[in-house]
């Protein structure tokens, strides 16, 4: 397993850069629910070697009570945090890959204070925004700080699908987190999308063209 650092943080901390975040998003994939995106700044090392020996991680090789334990220590030790979410709705206008742009923009506006430098996770920065930044692959498995963001914002969109749960029960968002299971596909098909589905993905438009047909043929 690749084990996370601080160094590329440090090493931008010795060229004059004060305020680095580092950004990841969660629910790019997914069939429902929004897109969210995590920013976080820590200043210096003190409290992060013993978050490294905890197990924090890419929290996509977390189990979800690691990442809920590790999500309060980060929120208790680091300088600064912040989320941003676009809705299913928004997707479905602007597509995924902008509604994640634009959630990561979100993050970064929400901190406390405007960083000078962001370390993204993947291949795309975050447009016109005032800040210098790169975007670097499978960052969330070697930078700290992106860790951390992964961390934070597959947790809060866990916490969101598990409300919409209870306002949308039968389909297991609970469980799978709006995911394309088999058991979440069989449920579209049985009682059709509901308001939180992607109808821009190719999965949803199927099945709720086939949910129309059958219930129209029923009714004729």
């Amino acid at each position: 397993m690749i084990i996370p650092d601080f160094s590329r943080e440090e090493k931008l901390s010795r060229k004059g850069y004060k305020y680095i975040a580092g950004v990841d998003e969660a629910g790019r994939g997914p069939l429902a629910g929004p897109v969210v995106a995590a920013a976080v700044v820590f200043l210096d090392n003190k409290n992060i070697n013993k978050l490294i020996k905890k197990g924090v991680r890419d929290s996509k090789t977390l189990s979800m009570k690691k990442r809920e334990y590790f999500y309060e220590l980060i929120i208790e030790q680091s300088q600064d945090w912040a989320v941003g979410d676009v809705s299913e709705e928004i997707i479905d206008k602007i597509n995924i890959l902008e509604a994640t742009k634009l959630a990561m923009r979100k993050a970064v506006e929400n901190l406390k204070n405007k960083p000078d430098f962001i370390l993204v996770d993947g291949i795309n920065t975050i447009e016109d925004f005032p800040a210098s930044q790169i975007a670097i692959p499978k960052a969330d498995q070697f930078i700290f700080s992106v860790s951390a963001a992964s961390i934070i914002a597959k947790v809060t969109r866990d916490r969101i699908l598990m409300d919409f749960d209870k306002q949308y029960p039968g389909y297991g968002f609970a469980a799978h987190k709006g995911y394309g299971t088999k058991f979440h596909m069989e449920m579209i098909k049985k009682m059709g999308p509901c308001k939180i589905h992607r109808r821009s993905f190719k999965p949803i438009g199927e099945l709720f063209s086939n949910f129309l047909k059958k219930n129209i043929n029923e009714i004729d």
